[in-house]
């Protein structure tokens, strides 16, 4: 099918960062969440002028109380029934604490929610990792938000941060998901690694792996591994994008992680490489594209992140 067509209404509360000009965050997820059926609700956790990767960036940032104060608002209204919660870039503990309360909320009042979370962290550069938020997130992740989580969706350096392990091999890797399994979530995809790929160096390794109990006490285990054509550009607001895609099109297929990751990982492709095209005829000849020419082509990309020709697979380990 074309669309999909979520049988009865499915809403997802997504809280985000949000920017005027570009996509990142919010602006990342609704996008393709609506466009593949989902009734979207945003709690923008900052409101800034455009991404920090550009010169200069204004802005605001919502602090717990506000956000206590809006999710108030929705429950004095009963409208605080959601399928999905989805999180990603934070940089306040205290928010972040009040992230989960509401999670759990959300939780006991629908005990099928899911809840989708980018730990975002930090990333490594030239092999070296280092975090992009105030280390005091890092045992809030690990202690409170992991374990509520349904999805995960860290990098390596993330994944490493989580577990205090490091990852030298692919062995490591289905380990380290291992570990984050018992931590709580039953889907971890590690979104990019530096591990050598069996395709060559010019391919970036993204790793999954599924792990149910059935309610007779069987497990079923699914784990994969993709390998992507490697962008030779600084991309914002892809890891966003992916943990909305991943989000719907797990929904999608709920017990097959294969089919879900192939579709995301096939449509981010599409998106990257329509968007570095773009940026390359804007900037001319030789010169390097600049942040505001970088930004993802969403609105141009409809009908790939609708409908993903799936070019990318997914090997089965």
């Amino acid at each position: 099918a074309a669309a999909m067509e979520p049988e009865r209404e499915c809403r997802v509360l997504s809280i985000q960062s949000h920017v005027v000009r570009g996509y990142v965050g919010n602006k990342a997820a609704t996008f393709p969440l609506q466009v593949l059926g989902f009734e979207v609700d945003t709690v923008n956790s900052v409101q800034f002028s455009n991404h920090t990767g550009y010169a200069h960036w204004k802005g605001q940032v919502l602090n717990s109380d506000e956000l206590h104060e809006l999710y108030d608002g929705l429950k004095l209204n009963k409208v605080n029934r959601y399928d999905y919660v989805l999180t990603g870039y934070t940089r306040d503990t205290s928010f972040l604490a009040m992230v989960v309360d509401i999670v759990q909320e959300l939780k006991q009042q629908n005990s099928n929610l899911v809840y989708v979370c980018d730990p975002v962290m930090g990333d490594k550069w030239n092999g070296e990792g280092s975090m992009y938020v105030p280390k005091d997130l890092l045992p809030v992740y690990r202690d409170k938000v992991v374990p509520v989580a349904d999805i995960i969706t860290p990098n390596q350096f993330e994944a490493e941060l989580l577990t205090g392990r490091k990852i030298y091999t692919e062995k490591d890797a289905l380990e380290v998901m291992d570990m984050l399994h018992a931590m709580g979530p039953e889907t971890v995809v590690i979104t990019s690694s530096d591990l050598q790929a069996p395709l060559g160096n010019d391919y970036l390794i993204a790793l999954g792996s599924y792990r149910k109990t059935k309610a007779d006490g069987t497990r079923i285990t699914q784990r994969i591994r993709m390998e992507s054509p490697k962008v030779d550009a600084v991309f914002v607001g892809t890891g966003d994008l992916f943990a909305a895609m991943l989000l719907a099109w797990t929904h999608k297929h709920p017990n097959n992680l294969k089919v879900a990751c192939e579709k995301t990982v096939s449509a981010m492709q599409h998106v990257l490489q329509r968007t570095i095209k773009c940026a390359k005829v804007q900037a001319g000849e030789g010169n390097k594209p600049n942040s505001a020419q970088l930004e993802l082509r969403m609105v141009q990309s409809k009908k790939d992140i609708e409908n993903p020709e799936i070019i990318v697979k997914a090997t089965v380990l």
